[in-house]
């Protein structure tokens, strides 16, 4: 095992830690990908042989100086391949690693009796096409014919699912820096099942994030949705934008876009956040002209709003559903 997957259990809204916490990473190896808002993955092949662990030794060496350092404890998954990483992590629990086998037989056992979900870009509906002919498992999914699994999601997406399920890891860590970002969480006080909730959360997010954005002006190239589940699991999604932009409008569709393709239904939410990433300065961006005069009406409205907000207070103006 050589590739750490590691979740960071920060608490919503204090994201001020996440680059101490990446710093801390890269005290063992400089090959750290920061996977926003609370994850990264760490390639540390050179670290064992440095100072003579394992990964899952150094794991617990991490965890001990997360909580030591920024009170933060963190679930932390361990394999071959970032990946494999990526399932342990799924299975892991605060205080244990939990750890893929190298060996491909042990590998393929691990897999197998796991939902189809489990695997790394997977969605709900190609989850849900696959249920749908008994291809609910990795097991199965290794077991099907190449030629079935291109037929139900494509050539390609069904070639690296097959490879992926069969436990073929062909990903790796690539370095990055945290991304600029401005983020707003919205928490229920009790787990919310009724989707129509969930939307007005999402619209006073996106309401937000695009006031905030305009006040500093910069606009985003993506904005990403985290959706934190009564189980303590979550569910994160991105989509990058048309183009980037500032207007409550375009934030709010995009995040109902990504909320839909969930299909959550009847899922016990316990809080909603949505992440604007990809930030630069508002005059370096350019914006396609339309002919829509609704659409210029409303960014004109929207100038007023700000105007209103930065003299009266940030709920001096507001969607009339988010009123009541």
């Amino acid at each position: 095992m050589t590739i750490l997957c590691v979740r960071f259990q920060l608490p919503p809204m204090d994201e001020a830690a996440f680059p101490g916490l990446l710093g801390l990473l890269e005290e063992f190896t400089p090959v750290v990908e920061a996977l926003p808002p609370d994850g990264a993955l760490a390639d540390l092949r050179g670290a064992e042989r440095y100072f003579g662990r394992s990964a899952v030794e150094l794991a617990s060496v991490i965890r001990v100086r997360a909580l030591a350092r920024y009170g933060v404890d963190c679930v932390i998954g361990a394999g071959p391949g970032p990946m494999l990483a990526r399932v342990a992590l799924r299975e892991a629990r605060p205080g244990v690693t939990c750890a893929v086998p190298g060996d491909p037989d042990a590998i393929a056992e691990f897999l197998a009796g796991r939902p189809v979900s489990a695997l790394p870009g997977v969605g709900a509906a190609t989850a849900r096409t696959l249920g749908e002919y008994g291809l609910d498992t990795l097991g199965r999914v290794a077991a099907a014919p190449l030629s079935t699994l291109q037929r139900l999601i494509g050539a390609k997406a069904g070639r690296e699912l097959r490879e992926k399920a069969c436990g073929v890891d062909r990903g790796r860590v690539v370095p990055n820096a945290a991304s600029r970002s401005l983020v707003t969480e919205q928490a229920f006080g009790l787990d919310e099942l009724d989707p129509g909730r969930h939307r007005r959360a999402l619209l006073s997010a996106a309401e937000e994030i695009g006031a905030r954005l305009r006040a500093v002006e910069q606009v985003c190239r993506t904005l990403t949705l985290t959706v934190r589940y009564a189980d303590r699991s979550s569910t994160t999604r991105s989509r990058t934008l048309k183009e980037p932009t500032a207007h409550s409008a375009a934030l709010t569709s995009a995040a109902y876009g990504m909320y839909e393709a969930l299909g959550l239904q009847r899922a016990r939410v316990r809080a909603l956040a949505l992440r604007a990433e990809g930030l630069i300065p508002a005059d370096r961006a350019a914006h396609q002209l339309t002919f829509d005069p609704v659409d210029e009406k409303v960014r004109r409205i929207e100038e007023v709003a700000d105007r209103a907000r930065a003299k009266f207070g940030p709920r001096a103006v507001m969607p009339g559903s988010l009123a009541a």
